[in-house]
């Protein structure tokens, strides 16, 4: 799967969604600061899943009409390590194959899906 991992994923996470086999730009690495819009549209222009933990993104996108078909996955997650958020983000991936397109909340107890504008 072609990701692009919001700054605020732990680098244990990018490292295991490459060993997972995902293509994943993080934006840590590749535009270091850069605002929402700018990931946003990164992550649109090369078709990537944009995966994140910040919920600016979905007022971009359903407030202020951004574009993002290629989908966006919200993590409402509790979890203890940067490890344990490794595992699960890895794990909860790998459940569907529907995200494009789709705005998704992904929290402790369920993965909640709307479609995008």
């Amino acid at each position: 799967m072609r990701l692009c991992a919001n700054e605020n994923l732990p680098g244990d996470c990018i490292a295991a969604l490459r060993v997972a086999g995902h293509d994943v730009l993080w934006a840590r690495e590749s535009m270091p600061g850069a605002a929402d819009e700018k990931v946003l549209a990164h992550a649109l222009a090369e078709r990537r899943l944009l995966l994140t933990f910040d919920k600016d993104f979905g007022a971009l996108v359903f407030q202020r009409g951004r574009r993002a078909s290629a989908g966006i996955v919200l993590f409402r997650i509790s979890l203890p390590s940067a490890t344990a958020v490794a595992s699960e983000v890895t794990r909860i991936l790998a459940l569907r194959s529907d995200w494009a397109g789709h705005f998704s909340v992904v929290d402790d107890r369920a993965i909640r899906m709307r479609p995008l504008p």
